[in-house]
């Protein structure tokens, strides 16, 4: 009788960067900052649309819904990130990882759909301003929220029950700070080529096409904007969607990066810092340059104060 000499995991090790040496304290510190921030620009997003009626429009209903999975990422990958950088590691269940892996992949997914219905939206309200208000009502806003959400959870569980049902054994050490798809399916001592061919198909209908419907979205409105004849409106209509412009473009480059180009020589901090600009900074920077920046949430903002 042959013996089986595979040991079978039941828990992961997440390397998380290593020798910080003297700068984790001040890492841990600038992360904890930026996580707290976080949640309290989301949270001040999601109170201000639902409590103030100058909020209840397109826009802001969209930007509400952006926040709310903002928030959700952030609780989901930050907390670990902030375990494995004080203890230079930390442990999770093999069944702990694969639930983080599904949440951050719908909060992920989540977050690219909503910029492409935000997109959608500004294209509308600049480039066709007269239809904007018969073609962007409320019952439209749900649909698309809703439609959103029903592709999500119908993309996700597709290369996720792939990841599931892997064997794993012997080897249970990432070299990520959260439980990441492609670094997971390392572990496997099993044929893990259909889960990488699925995570990639899944991606181009999830981060791909979005990301080529708002950069559509956004030459049009450039368009449309250089036949602004003041300087000054079209200045600050290039400010903004430059701001813009510069979020989608971080977040889907290394998005696309991750995902969609993966490959096995790619350095292993390069990824881990990839991640770090969907994970932890996006969600932190989101708010400030979609919501927070603008005057009728400045305004809604200071009559609650008052």
């Amino acid at each position: 009788m042959q013996m089986n000499n595979h040991s079978m995991v039941t828990e992961i090790f997440l390397l998380g960067f290593q020798h910080l040496n003297n700068f984790k304290i001040l890492i841990f510190s600038l992360i904890l900052l930026i996580h707290i921030l976080t949640i309290y620009e989301n949270v001040l997003v999601i109170v201000l649309v639902t409590i103030s009626q100058d909020l209840h429009s397109p826009m802001f209903f969209f930007l509400q819904h952006l926040s709310l999975s903002d928030l959700l990422q952030s609780m989901v990958i930050v907390p670990l990130l902030l375990k494995t950088v004080i203890n230079e590691g930390a442990k999770i269940s093999l069944i702990g990882c694969i639930v983080q892996l599904y949440f951050f992949a719908v909060t992920e997914s989540l977050q690219c759909f909503f910029l492409t219905v935000m997109s959608y939206d500004r294209y509308l309200a600049i480039c066709n301003p007269l239809c904007y208000s018969s073609i962007i009502n409320h019952k439209l806003c749900v649909k698309l929220i809703l439609m959103s959400w029903l592709l999500v959870l119908s993309f996700t569980p597709v290369s996720l029950i792939t990841a599931a049902t892997q064997e794993f054994c012997n080897q249970n050490t990432i070299n990520h700070f959260f439980c990441d798809y492609f670094p997971l399916l390392e572990l496997s001592c099993s044929e893990a080529t259909l889960g990488r061919i699925l995570a990639m198909a899944m991606s181009v209908p999830v981060i791909l096409f979005p990301f080529l419907l708002i950069t559509g979205s956004y030459i049009c409105i450039a368009h449309e904007i250089l036949k602004i004849t003041s300087n000054i409106g079209r200045q600050k209509a290039f400010s903004t969607c430059s701001s813009h412009l510069a979020v989608v473009s971080i977040f889907y480059g290394s998005l696309i990066v991750t995902y969609l180009i993966p490959t096995r020589n790619q350095s292993q901090t390069i990824g881990k810092l990839l991640s770090l600009l969907y994970t932890v900074v996006t969600p932190f920077i989101n708010p400030m340059i979609y919501s927070l920046r603008s005057t009728d949430m400045k305004n809604a903002l200071k009559k609650i104060i008052q």
